[in-house]
């Protein structure tokens, strides 16, 4: 079985993040300033340059974090300052921060172009989400089907949450590699503990048409500064307008 912390180290190993990433770096050297948050930094936050200081979102408060993953117990977890939902930032006022960073948050999250406009929303204008997530060819979701942009919009009219189900069992079958005998309870489990899985995947190409989506259709705002491949990730910067 794969916990959310085992997959966090998995991607650690491909990505080296026990070390900084020098693309990682240099974009928020350029980009990142001021007072901002990082959602799900856990213990491989973004290193920030000088000027720039951040409060740490997440689900749950730091004690329970190290609950949940035990993996990481001996790893210093960043502490969490504000504790919600990463998709829905209802603490943080509109406008009130210069930056937002979700680096693999955004294929955990129910609704994804749910979550992208809350980011937007918190951010003043002309500030910046700094985003990276997976590409599945390079990780463990290579034997996933691709999350179409017509779920993704499905999932934005509708709702998320009436996927996840699916999302959990998709997970089983393709990450996990289970007999499908023991599918059944697994996926039971995934949803009784709340353990944080990938619920979607994409490739370069459907992860622009998605930011293509969400400022052409949806007008959420904002110009693409940089998006970029690193490693296994792509990463991408989003500047309010």
């Amino acid at each position: 079985m794969i916990s959310g912390g085992m997959l966090r180290k998995k991607l650690e190993q491909a990505l080296g993040l026990r070390r900084p990433l020098p693309l990682r770096d240099e974009l928020a050297r350029r980009y990142l300033v001021g007072e901002g948050l990082e959602i799900g930094g856990l213990h491989a936050p973004l290193p920030l340059p000088p000027g720039a200081t951040a409060r740490y979102v997440d689900r749950l408060p730091t004690a329970q974090l190290r609950e949940q993953y035990p993996e990481l117990r001996d790893q210093i977890l960043r502490e969490v300052d504000i504790v919600c939902n990463g998709e829905l930032l209802t603490p943080v006022r509109s406008h009130s921060v210069l930056f937002v960073i979700a680096n693999h948050v955004l294929e955990h999250t129910h609704n994804p172009l749910r979550a992208l406009s809350e980011w937007l929303r918190v951010v003043h204008q002309d500030g910046v989400v700094f985003l990276a997530v997976p590409d599945k060819r390079r990780c463990f979701d290579a034997e996933r089907p691709i999350t179409p942009l017509a779920h993704i919009v499905d999932e934005y009219e509708r709702g998320g949450e009436q996927n996840y189900r699916a999302h959990v069992e998709e997970w089983v079958t393709f990450v996990e590699k289970l007999p499908e005998a023991e599918r059944g309870a697994r996926v039971e489990e995934i949803i009784a503990n709340g353990t944080s899985i990938h619920c979607h995947a994409w490739t370069w190409t459907e992860f622009v048409e998605l930011l293509m989506y969400a400022r052409n259709e949806l007008k959420l705002g904002f110009e693409v500064e940089v998006i970029q491949r690193n490693g296994i990730e792509i990463i991408a910067v989003l500047r309010k307008k």
